[in-house]
């Protein structure tokens, strides 16, 4: 049971060792300006390994329920499938009903682990697989493992690595499983965090907070909701940036300098480097393309 392109590793590594039965994800919505019925990625992998797929609008149902019985599963295992699982569901399986989430759960419960790592500057996250409970991420853990986060990464490049490294471990888990040689150990609630949704309105810039801070706001929030700010009133959205320094403050929000490389911008504490930016109705673009069409001068002040 999965949804986005994050699933597809985990469904081509277990087709490979187990009797891959049938494949859940959700109903084909509506995409882009045409507005077009788009299948989730997990759907087209699905029809390529010649997997029967499921498409309810909810697993609620008796109908769907019952659907599930007949296909006598061994095991369910749910990777961002974003439906609720009732308890019926869960009790179906012989093994029962396993996740798996990207982050040391029981940090990050919740919709966005990645982007809160990034967000809070985590220096370290990974792969949880779970038994699913009917509360939220908060069942036993069966297996970890720990990643690096780097300054390079932004939410794409993480969601890929974790992808990769959660396919591995789910399928090591699986075999562990069984082969009944798996410890199950509970969550420690006094330790659980959560990763709820983003808002549009956690995009909004604030020069008043450290280049660090903003830096890593940018790189979770990004593709959605994505990070703006006003430039002399005029909206701007900031897809990329680098830390120029973390050291004393400037001004917050006021240009330091313009070239090819980025604009430079003080923040309370530290300079930051915008190097792709976006103008309301244009396409994303490095910063030499933007300054082609639009003059920007050192001192120039972003609204705070």
């Amino acid at each position: 049971m999965g949804t986005p392109v994050f699933a597809i590793p985990s469904l081509e590594g277990m087709a490979k060792s187990e009797n891959v039965i049938a494949v859940f994800t959700q109903p084909d919505r509506p995409k882009g300006r045409g507005q077009k019925k788009t299948s989730p990625p997990i759907k087209e992998t699905a029809e390529k390994l010649k997997i029967p797929c499921y498409q309810p609008e909810s697993l609620k149902s008796e109908t769907v329920i019952n659907d599930i019985r007949r296909l006598t599963p061994e095991l369910i295992v749910v990777v961002a499938y974003s439906l609720f699982l009732p308890k019926k569901v869960l009790e179906i399986p012989k093994h029962k009903t396993i996740n798996l989430h990207p982050s040391l759960l029981p940090k990050y419960r919740g919709a966005a682990p990645m982007q809160w790592a990034l967000i809070n500057g985590d220096r370290e996250t990974g792969i949880t697989i779970s038994y699913i409970t009917e509360a939220m991420d908060a069942g036993d853990i069966l297996n970890q493992e720990t990643m690096v986060v780097n300054d390079s990464d932004s939410l794409m490049t993480l969601e890929h690595k974790l992808s990769l490294l959660g396919a591995d471990l789910l399928c090591k888990t699986i075999s562990s499983l069984k082969e009944d040689k798996i410890s199950v150990r509970a969550q420690n609630e006094k330790e659980a965090t959560f990763a709820p949704k983003l808002r549009k309105e956690m995009g909004q810039i604030d020069w008043k907070k450290s280049a660090r801070s903003i830096f890593n706001l940018i790189r979770g929030a990004n593709p959605w909701p994505g990070t703006f700010a006003a430039l002399e009133g005029e909206p701007l959205k900031i897809h990329q940036a680098k830390i120029i320094s973390e050291e004393k403050g400037g001004t917050p929000g006021k240009i330091q300098s313009v070239s090819n490389e980025g604009i430079a911008v003080e923040t309370v504490r530290g300079v930051l480097l915008l190097t792709e930016v976006q103008k309301p109705n244009r396409k994303r673009m490095p910063v030499a393309e933007f300054l082609k069409g639009c003059q920007i001068t050192p001192g120039s002040q972003f609204d705070v």
